[in-house]
């Protein structure tokens, strides 16, 4: 296939966002969205040129409309339209977090198997070019001893949440929350580079609707410590840092990835003095939107017949979840969709 058809669940701000840097691949074909308002479909088809408008996902997926659908729906509502558009043959690209849980995530992930379709999770940062250079440049910094990673935004929600007005971004029904919008970003990348941590220490402020407004997590690995901050209640300048025996990388966000140091340790000279060393610029600087990659990296699984993404590959996207799951559990967040599961491998 030239062209993949896609499909868009959700008409906020990042399906905007998605389908800005999606119409850099001359691949990308927009061809149907689906809102449960028809007002809201016919305005956001309207907006983007959109040929096809659906109040039904069922609708839209069981024709040929589409060949791809991403997903970008409330977060408890990911695994369940991620597996009727695979149980439909549809290939999907899902925002994340992927699901609510890992026991959602594993039956995504069968799904992909039992319909031989592509399903990746949309997070965008590990497959920009700059995480590939940091990816490449981690085997020269030597034994790694530490990785600290920091989100903390300030939600303009969290106003309107003190004035007694719960929206989206902390209603725990939804499966949101701080771990779940922003601290994710800090755990998937050290998922991809480190794999499963041996231990997790987490605590966190439980809000009084059941989301988590901030956090933070120690992992142990073995000979090295990773730690994480996240918050949607308080504002934060600290970067991400990769701390090795022989160098030390810094990366300015974590979310959207622009600015690599690497600075070698300084060297012991006579006298007890450190040779003084300065950070060296290993950025990646493209002209391409931040969202083209992970949609690039989507079609060439599709064209290429692939189910799974090397980088936001099946496992990492469980891992995280799993992990995400052991954090909740230790600060006492709790969703809906952990008691009543919406979703099984059969729609």
């Amino acid at each position: 296939m030239d062209k993949i058809r896609f499909g868009v669940v959700g008409t906020n701000f990042i399906t905007d966002w998605v389908i800005e840097g999606a119409k850099q691949d001359s691949r990308f074909e927009l061809a149907a969205v689906c809102s449960r308002h028809h007002d809201t479909a016919a305005a956001f088809a309207k907006k983007h040129d959109i040929p096809h408008a659906f109040t039904s996902l069922n609708e839209m997926v069981s024709g040929n409309t589409v060949d791809a659908v991403y997903i970008a729906s409330p977060n408890f509502m990911h695994a369940s339209q991620s597996i009727t558009c695979m149980s439909h043959g549809k290939h999907v690209l899902c925002e994340k977090p992927m699901a609510s849980n890992a026991f959602e995530a594993r039956k995504m992930i069968e799904a992909s198997k039992m319909y031989d379709v592509t399903f990746m999770e949309a997070m965008k940062p590990t497959l920009l070019p700059n995480f590939i250079a940091i990816r490449n440049k981690l085997g020269s910094i030597g034994t790694i001893r530490r990785y600290f990673s920091s989100f903390c935004q300030y939600s303009s929600r969290y106003d309107k949440f003190k004035e007694g007005i719960v929206l989206n971004a902390f209603n725990s029904e939804l499966s949101n929350g701080a771990i779940m919008d922003i601290g994710i970003y800090t755990i998937y990348p050290m998922v991809v580079l480190f794999g499963r941590p041996e231990k997790i220490i987490a605590t966190g402020t439980v809000l009084s609707s059941g989301a988590d407004g901030q956090g933070s997590a120690i992992f142990k690995y073995p000979g090295m410590e990773a730690s994480v901050i996240y918050s949607k209640i308080s504002d934060s300048q600290l970067p991400t840092e990769i701390q090795g025996e022989d160098a030390t990388m810094h990366i300015n966000h974590i979310s959207k990835i622009t600015n690599i140091t690497y600075t070698p340790r300084a060297v012991n000279i006579a006298g007890g003095k450190g040779a003084k060393t300065e950070p060296i610029d290993i950025s990646c600087h493209t002209d391409k939107n931040d969202y083209y990659y992970e949609i690039a990296e989507f079609i060439d699984l599709i064209q290429s017949g692939r189910r799974e993404s090397e980088i936001n590959s099946h496992n990492n996207s469980l891992l995280t979840m799993e992990i995400i799951d052991e954090i909740r559990r230790q600060i006492g967040v709790k969703f809906p969709a952990d008691e009543n599961p919406r979703v099984t491998s059969h729609p």
